[in-house]
């Protein structure tokens, strides 16, 4: 099955310098990308987030799972988590994904946002797990949302929107030099689905 075979190739370059964001569109034409926002939303064993802040465990409305090829353990915002095995279909778009962009996951980290009310704040992608300047591979399904970049120096904001079938890659030293983030909005009151594909260091 090649989903792609209406797409080009071609991706837009996003940020002007000290990193690589590329933005490849719409990669899954809209029945396919029904098809899995459907499968995701149902068949994925979604978990409230929970982070710790100031010593205090915050428990978000937004909603999480993480998937790999063995069970990693993942820690981000001090919450260490373990990955669940692959579903058929998580298997399916990481083979697409990879073939898309040329790079290899071992991993995804997906999010639930029920609406426009839910975000992520501005961060980075620096955890230590995480393989050095390796591409994250963001895929979305559901409601369009504009997502952020901010240069950690001198605040040069960047947005982009992100279709329902997109993708998006970050790599190289992005995470190093800016940070992301999804803005809340009043004006999306759909879910969106947000895979981002990683790969996990395996410590020796």
């Amino acid at each position: 099955m090649d989903l792609f075979s209406d797409y080009s190739q071609a991706f837009t370059t996003i940020l002007p310098y000290d990193g690589e964001v590329e933005y490849y569109g719409i990669v899954l034409n809209r029945e396919d990308s029904d098809y899995y926002y459907r499968q995701l939303l149902s068949d994925i064993e979604w978990q409230n987030d929970q982070a710790v802040i100031f010593g205090k465990k915050v428990t978000t409305k937004r909603k999480v799972a993480w998937y790999g090829d063995i069970p990693f353990s993942y820690t981000y915002s001090n919450i260490t988590k373990t990955a669940l095995a692959w579903t058929e279909d998580l298997i399916i778009l990481k083979k697409l994904i990879e073939e898309k962009t040329g790079e290899t996951y071992n991993s995804c980290l997906l999010n639930l946002y029920h609406s426009g009310e839910e975000g992520m704040a501005w961060h980075s992608d620096g955890e230590k797990d995480l393989k050095k300047h390796g591409a994250i591979a963001s895929v979305s399904f559901g409601a369009v949302r504009k997502f952020a970049f901010k240069h950690k120096e001198n605040g040069v904001k960047i947005d982009v929107i992100l279709d329902h079938g997109s993708l998006l890659v970050m790599k190289g030293t992005t995470q190093e030099n800016w940070l992301h983030r999804l803005p809340p909005t009043k004006v999306v009151h759909t879910p969106r689905i947000n895979l981002t594909f990683r790969t996990i260091e395996i410590k020796e």
